[in-house]
């Protein structure tokens, strides 16, 4: 028959759809490539797991070397927060994916009566291709661990680079390619801007982002316009609340760890201190120490940020901060416990010592609730020490950001902080500690809120790759339901319903016994 002339010109548009999708050649042959991995069993793909962990081993001066080629991060910074938790992650997989990934039976126990004779299977399938738009800050660590549960699940994997780390982008691909893992299986796109919104619009089953909140937010809406799912790990503005009975000088060291890590630019990186009024004191005196043994040493100095747009951030906060009355800490400018008390030097003053692409780590003391820096997310040295007069307060403040990616409680009561910690709309809550055990391999990582969703790492994160598949098998050839379609007795069976209601759930033995008798006074009838 001839097509219409309105079927003809829907057909022609749909074409031309298809032929505007991006990246079809690379998305066609990971199909194919995909196919087949996902026909492997679990533990033949565990084979290349175990060869990345083996040449992750054999190439950590390269890796290191294209990481200090890209961010300036030295060997020791780059062995510390990225080999080490990569090669503990590549070993988790090792260790626990064949079981987590295995086929599981639902119990007969947790069969209703109603589905007598079925057998079900929940089996863990594979999305298909897998979009990974990966970050700079962790060059290594937050691309190669997600790469690597998504290959373990079966998946195919398009990655998008950051165009900030290309060197590391080079020798992820030559790691993968030395593991054995097949070219089509793990692509890797141009590290280029405009790269990323190309896989958002290819025919990719699910998309990993790591990044800012505002780039996640236009993915997501670009997904979620395409029924595509994503996982999301964007900014965060992390609290870190020092409790009434915390160890003050433990806390204080942590804050500058928390907070000059990899120079700041970390998402769970302490932003927001909530300090209890009772060890306000005691806090102020413990950081300023740590501010001159750091200058002291060396390692408070100016430090360089990514990208200039950073460094103009950091003295906005900064400005807005001092504009509405806090004052200003840094290791070089102001060096004694009593200077914290005088009136802050000028934000312009604190601004010029520093070069366009640099800044000096700071903390902002005695921040009011309305101050920019404890709303925004941001890369780099910066963090804002809010007094509080009760932990309700702390709460409060807390809630009042839209980020909920991590916190920490510092307290000697662990069991108190743990109390509080079940309030923290936050995805990761560490107990006298910062940042460093948010990279244990076992445990999932995700935010919540502005911090965007779904988690990475871990058994949850593993599984996240996957698809449920429920498979029933029913044995047997009796099947009411065809019965009552076909040849309706509504008395009867509305006999027989009620009586299987009340026989499975009925609170007493003589209501489920009544049950009983309805179901066979039921089926007698029918």
């Amino acid at each position: 028959m001839e097509q219409s002339a309105d079927a003809k010109k829907t057909g022609s548009t749909e074409r031309v759809k298809f032929c505007m999708i991006p990246l079809t050649n690379e998305t066609t042959a990971a199909r194919t490539a995909q196919h087949w991995w996902a026909a492997q069993s679990v533990r033949q793909r565990l084979g290349l797991i175990r060869q990345l962990r083996r040449h992750l081993l054999e190439q950590r001066q390269a890796l290191w070397e294209a990481v200090q080629a890209d961010t300036g991060r030295s060997p020791v910074e780059v062995l510390a927060s990225e080999l080490l938790p990569i090669a503990s992650a590549l070993r988790f997989l090792e260790r626990r994916a064949a079981k987590l990934l295995s086929p599981r039976r639902v119990a007969w126990r947790d069969r209703p009566l109603w589905l007598w004779g079925c057998h079900d299977i929940v089996y863990r399938r594979p999305w298909g291709i897998v979009g990974i738009i990966g970050t700079w800050n962790y060059p290594l660590f937050l691309n190669i661990v997600p790469i690597a549960q998504a290959l373990t699940a079966g998946n195919a994997i398009l990655w998008k680079p950051s165009e900030q780390t290309p060197c590391c982008a080079d020798a992820i691909a030559r790691l993968l390619a030395a593991a054995g893992c097949p070219a089509h299986l793990f692509q890797v796109l141009p590290v280029t801007r405009e790269a990323g919104p190309l896989l958002a619009e290819a025919d990719v089953d699910l998309v990993l982002f790591t990044g800012s909140e505002g780039v996640g937010r236009q993915l997501a809406r670009r997904l979620g316009e395409r029924l595509i799912p994503s996982v999301l790990e964007l900014s965060g503005c992390d609290p870190m609340w020092v409790f009434p009975d915390a160890n003050v000088h433990l806390a204080a060291r942590a804050a500058w760890f928390g907070t000059t890590f990899n120079r700041g630019q970390t998402c769970i990186a302490v932003r927001r201190i909530f300090v209890h009024r009772a060890v306000a004191e005691a806090f102020r005196v413990a950081l300023h120490e740590v501010l001159e043994a750091a200058a002291a040493t060396g390692t408070g100095q100016s430090c360089t940020l990514q990208t200039p747009a950073q460094v103009a951030q950091f003295h906005r906060l900064v400005r807005d901060a001092l504009a509405r009355g806090a004052l200003l800490l840094t290791p070089y400018g102001q060096s004694s416990a009593r200077g914290i008390d005088r009136e802050s030097p000028s934000a312009e003053s604190a601004a010029s010592t520093a070069e366009p692409s640099t800044c000096q780590p700071t903390w902002l003391w005695n921040v009011p609730p309305d101050a920019a820096v404890l709303q925004e997310s941001c890369f780099a040295p910066l963090a804002a020490v809010v007094i509080v007069d009760s932990l309700e307060q702390a709460l409060t403040l807390t809630r009042q950001c839209r980020f909920g990616l991590a916190a920490s409680l510092f307290s000697g009561d662990v069991r108190q902080a743990q109390q509080w910690a079940a309030h923290l709309p936050a995805g990761q809550v560490c107990v006298n500690d910062v940042l460093v055990p948010t990279a244990h391999p076992a445990t999932p990582f995700g935010g919540r809120g502005a911090s965007g969703w779904g988690v990475t790492q871990g058994a949850e994160g593993l599984l996240t790759l996957t698809v449920p598949q429920v498979v029933t098998v029913r044995r047997g050839r009796w099947r009411p339901h065809y019965d009552e379609a076909i040849k309706s007795h509504p008395a009867a069976s509305q006999e027989m319903l009620e009586g299987l209601l009340l026989m499975s759930h009925a609170p007493t033995w003589r209501g489920r016994w009544q049950g009983v008798l309805r179901l066979l006074r039921g089926l007698r009838h029918r």
